[in-house]
């Protein structure tokens, strides 16, 4: 009984835990935009309403995850797996693809824009789940890592040609992990890392922008308007927040000095605004969140539900860190959204869903152990 109550209550917290990120990127997309909103739109909720559509939409699909049975979702790992395929290739298809800044990342349906790459990951996710829990034996074996690698070689090629070389480098992050902890080698796992570390410096050198903004990471003060201009505002800010912050929607840099302030660079703004104490407490709630979902993968009973679980943990884990490094200047700048915060419809409407299917899962457990 008494671990029955641990389900509901784990369930409850990442539930509170969720909406409490997401209305604190509510919160912070409008502090973020406002003034770029106003400026631009001439209507200073103008992201703010998107982000609250996408929320909205995100709360349909965590209840609608979480009451349905995630073993259903096996059924349906072929079909979502081709529907994100299907959309990442629409974004080079004139009329559905949307460009930005150089990248076709984008497919408007029905005037809506959606980012495939968000989907994709999750997708990756099921596929994996699905995969590693009915060939636990045979993943030892690099034959049998094939499949899983193919799918996931597949999708990151759709993306790097977008091109998005964070969303590739969360994909192979993501594969790697799933792969580790659904029994993959020691071996294998040494050989898959050093090949995935070597493709990294390949990637960079495939393209000019991308040298430039190594060259930008390494020295920013080399092009200050240039390619370190974004680095260096994000930094600008971070120093500008201190300890404690400057308060809340009181951020200078919104004023059109820092880039993608309400999207990939969200985190910039919150370090101005909360300070350092704020950064840490919003790291410390993501990795609550993430612990809560491994907890619930690993009393899960089966192997599908936990690589499920594990794996949305693994992607907000991967995604957040991979966020915060970039904007601190821990690694070369790229883009990428921080998970329930950042502008963006499809993201935060995504990962709700996902949460959705971690409370499946822990539902399901505890119906199974109250019938035990």
């Amino acid at each position: 009984m008494k671990k029955i109550n641990w389900f509901k209550k784990q369930e409850l917290f990442v539930i509170l835990i969720v909406f409490a990120l997401v209305s604190f990127g509510c919160l912070m997309v409008y502090s973020a935009s406002c003034y770029s909103a106003a400026y631009r739109y001439g209507n200073e909720f103008f992201f703010l309403f998107k982000q609250l559509f996408g929320v909205a939409l995100g709360v349909f699909a965590l209840v609608f995850f979480a009451l349905i049975d995630y073993h259903i979702l096996k059924k349906f790992r072929y079909v979502v797996l081709a529907v994100s395929v299907v959309l990442l290739i629409l974004v080079f298809v004139p009329g559905f693809g949307v460009q930005s800044y150089g990248a076709s990342r984008w497919v408007n349906l029905f005037g809506i824009s959606v980012q495939p790459s968000e989907i994709a990951k999750f997708a990756l996710v099921l596929f994996l789940a699905y995969y590693l829990s009915e060939n636990h034996e045979k993943i030892k074996t690099f034959k049998g890592l094939i499949p899983a690698l193919a799918v996931a070689g597949m999708l990151c090629v759709l993306v790097i040609i977008e091109p998005s070389m964070s969303v590739t480098m969360c994909l192979g992050f993501v594969t790697l992990f799933m792969l580790i902890i659904g029994g993959m080698s020691k071996k294998h796992t040494v050989l898959f890392s050093s090949m995935a570390g070597a493709m990294v410096p390949l990637l960079i050198l495939a393209e000019p922008y991308r040298m430039k903004r190594l060259f930008a990471f390494v020295n920013p003060w080399a092009s200050p308007q240039g390619e370190g201009f974004q680095l260096i505002q994000s930094l600008y800010s971070l120093g500008n927040g201190g300890w404690f912050g400057v308060g809340l929607f009181s951020s200078k840099q919104k004023f059109l000095f820092l880039p993608f302030a309400e999207s990939d660079f969200i985190f910039a703004i919150i370090g101005e605004e909360l300070g350092f104490v704020g950064s840490l407490l919003l790291i410390a709630v993501y990795c609550v969140l993430v612990y809560s979902l491994f907890k619930i993968g690993l009393n899960a009973k089966d192997r599908f539900g936990c690589l499920l679980a594990c794996g949305v943990g693994i992607v907000i884990a991967v995604q957040t860190l991979l966020n915060i490094a970039v904007v601190t200047g821990s690694i070369p700048p790229t883009g990428l959204p921080l998970p329930f915060i950042s502008s963006g419809g499809t993201s935060v409407a995504v990962f709700m869903g996902a949460i959705g299917v971690a409370l499946s899962v822990s539902r399901h457990s505890r119906r199974e152990m109250a019938k035990n």
